[in-house]
């Protein structure tokens, strides 16, 4: 959903400006999150074998539209980048005024996104059976909240969050969608979920550690370190590996995570 979203985004990006790129970029993050709510709510496939399913198709599409088209028509890959917003006075803070507060809306929407998600989830009622269809969904339906449809919704924002974050690729980064550019961040950010173990702060805290390792990586390989690139590359999931190996069997996910639900 990320490649998706960062496909989407350069696209409509190009055509029709950076603004109603973003807003592409989450819709089809959205689709895609319907689908693969369509495959695991309703068909109860494996979430794995879904996720994967769909990670194959859209590397697959958005490789074959960018070697046939994009490369051909490159005004279809010319998108606007989205520059950063000084926040009054903040950004003038010493060491983390440039930090927090001379970023670009991708940053400023992931804060934003993070500080709703853990009001609502957490202290409203709506949140409240949000977690319950993950947790106990037989005693959610019980009460009357239809499993289902919440599950549809939950998956469709998660995969419209995505859009959101594969859209900083190409228009808060570069301008421009390059094959398989996402390089499977998505994996890290399930790992920063389990890291964050399954709340919307902890998961940021988490996506800062593996920010900062792949941010390390790009910095030394800057300055001509002896390390070898690959292996700098390879720092960003290194990290992931160490930290979540180090979570395992200690991190408790919701109880009904990953499992169909089969109303009686």
């Amino acid at each position: 959903m990320l490649l998706a979203g960062a496909f989407a985004g350069a696209v409509a990006g190009s055509l029709i400006g950076g603004t109603g790129g973003l807003i592409v970029a989450v819709g089809v993050g959205g689709l895609f999150g319907l689908l693969l709510a369509v495959l695991v709510v309703t068909y109860r496939v494996d979430q794995i074998i879904a996720g994967v399913a769909i990670n194959l198709l859209v590397l697959g599409l958005t490789s074959y539209v960018s070697g046939q088209v994009l490369t051909k028509y490159r005004f279809l890959n010319n998108a606007p980048v989205f520059r950063p917003v000084d926040i009054p006075f903040f950004s003038d803070l010493p060491v983390i005024g440039p930090v927090l507060f001379q970023q670009n809306i991708f940053v400023y929407g992931a804060l934003i996104m993070v500080a709703v998600a853990t009001y609502y989830l957490f202290h409203t009622r709506s949140g409240l059976r949000a977690r319950a269809v993950g947790e106990h969904p037989e005693a959610a339906d019980t009460l009357g909240i239809n499993v289902y449809r919440l599950r549809y919704i939950n998956v469709m924002l998660g995969g419209m969050v995505a859009g959101f974050g594969g859209a900083w690729f190409t228009l808060g980064s570069v301008g421009r969608f390059d094959e398989n550019m996402t390089g499977g961040r998505g994996f890290i950010g399930l790992a920063a979920m389990i890291f964050g173990r399954w709340h919307p702060v902890g998961a940021l805290l988490a996506a800062l550690v593996f920010g900062f390792a792949d941010s390390l990586q790009q910095k030394l390989a800057i300055l001509g370190t002896p390390i070898p690139s690959e292996f700098l590359a390879m720092a960003p999931y290194i990290a992931t590996i160490v930290l979540v190996a180090g979570l395992v069997g200690r991190a408790r996910p919701p109880a009904a995570d990953g499992k169909p639900y089969i109303k009686d």
